[in-house]
């Protein structure tokens, strides 16, 4: 296995310019475009193991499909210019031609074959009739004609001829890649080392894990248990850092760890400027920070860092907020940076069922799904803290930055989980 080498990236990659005091959304995801570079490494794989990798290198077809001319249905085969208007009757040559067992040899001039689906086109034939469109009794076929040249035939490499691109350099692979690698005879493929992406929850609040017991004044780690399953459904092998208590000390060792282990760190909580957020002390006196702004509802505090050369994310630490902010900041960036270039959003519009007066300054985004009667409802509230609305929706609705008024009926632009990567 080669070395784990981090991206690497100056120090004052996310510095943000001075007197920015809130930084539009879309402001905030050109800059962190700018600002970050995917990993360089590579490594050959099996394409059937390379489910979820992401091209280092173009794909080209290394035989063309079909390999040869073929038949397109079961019926009987022959050549065109042996055929004309009216009810053609032709001999029929022995044997037949079938899928993985080609006719040995060539058809007389002015006979059919026998042919099945996916057979080789044997010599002498060019040109195949459906079988229901026939009537035969073993010694003639009987059809009316004309028949149209080439009718129900394949040609060779009408899907993708050898030599040719079969998938470009940054496309993630899906079970139907695979499909096409393996019909084109393509056994290995060159892929970008998957991006490790390190997870780490901080807090004296924080109990890690929901077996252990919890006082009342404690919380169970909601955070880090979602990040990890976004990093994996993003196609990225997530690292559980694991939760560390407010302590400088076992913060640092955390950070050292994962930028040992992992290309990009998330973090979530204690990334703001209160007593008790050692991951921002922490990553201002021992790294590089910069806290953005960012003008949206909710998850306005977003910090970036570099810690030893490795991007950190600092997520804010209400889990309604660090979905937010993840799905909007770190999913594009981690697909960049994964070599698969950077991931847009799928969006589309749809009738609201809801009513909603929003003010201007900052982009909101509502938990949302789609009703029975195609419109889209959002959660009964918009608290933060209310957890169980994210697991209710299926994806949120994104509102301008600017002031509306939106009544039922209204387009609404919808951004469903599944077009999050999801």
């Amino acid at each position: 296995m080669s070395e784990l080498i981090p991206p690497r990236l100056r120090d004052d990659c996310f510095a943000m310019p001075q007197g920015v005091e809130w930084v539009p959304v879309d402001e905030a995801l050109a800059r962190l475009r700018d600002a970050l570079a995917p990993v360089t490494q590579t490594e050959r794989v099996a394409s059937a193991a390379a489910s979820g990798r992401v091209l280092a290198a173009d794909a080209v077809a290394r035989r063309s499909n079909p390999p040869r001319p073929n038949s397109a249905v079961d019926g009987y085969g022959f050549a065109h210019e042996a055929t004309g208007a009216g009810v053609q009757r032709l001999p029929l040559a022995a044997g037949r031609a079938a899928a993985g067992q080609p006719y040995d040899g060539a058809v007389p001039a002015g006979h059919a074959i026998r042919i099945l689906t996916g057979a080789i086109l044997p010599e002498g034939v060019d040109t195949v009739v459906l079988e229901e469109d026939c009537a035969t009794d073993g010694r003639i076929v009987a059809f009316d004609g004309p028949v149209k040249p080439r009718a129900n035939t394949r040609k060779a490499g009408e899907d993708v001829a050898e030599g040719a691109l079969a998938l470009p350099k940054g496309h993630r692979l899906r079970a139907p890649d695979l499909a096409l690698l393996a019909a084109l005879g393509i056994a290995e493929v060159e892929v970008v080392r998957r991006l490790r992406v390190g997870v780490l929850s901080t807090g004296d609040e924080i109990v890690g894990e929901p077996a252990e017991p919890a006082l009342p004044h404690q919380i169970y780690d909601a955070n880090r248990p979602m990040l990890l399953a976004l990093a994996a459904a993003w196609g990225v092998v997530p690292v559980d850092l694991g939760h560390v208590r407010d302590d400088p000390a076992l913060i640092e060792a955390a950070l050292v760890r994962g930028a040992a282990e992992a290309d990009v760190i998330l973090t979530s909580g204690g990334a703001s400027a209160g007593d008790e957020d050692h991951v921002s002390a922490l990553l201002r006196a021992k790294g590089t920070l910069s806290s953005w702004r960012i003008a949206m509802k909710p998850g306005r505090p977003l910090a970036l860092a570099l810690w030893s050369g490795v991007p950190v994310f600092g997520l804010p630490g209400n889990p309604v907020a660090a979905f937010v902010c993840a799905a909007v900041f770190t999913r594009p960036a981690l697909s960049l940076m994964a070599g698969a270039g950077w991931a847009e959003p799928l969006a589309v519009t749809l009738p609201a069922g809801f009513t909603k007066s929003k003010k201007a300054g900052r982009r909101e985004y509502l938990r949302a799904r789609i009703g029975a009667d195609g419109r889209v409802e959002v959660f009964a509230s918009e608290g933060s803290g209310r957890i169980s609305g994210l697991a209710w929706a299926t994806g949120l609705v994104e509102l301008p930055d600017e002031a509306m008024n939106v009544a039922p009926g209204d387009p609404v632009r919808f951004l469903p989980y599944s077009g999050l990567g999801l």
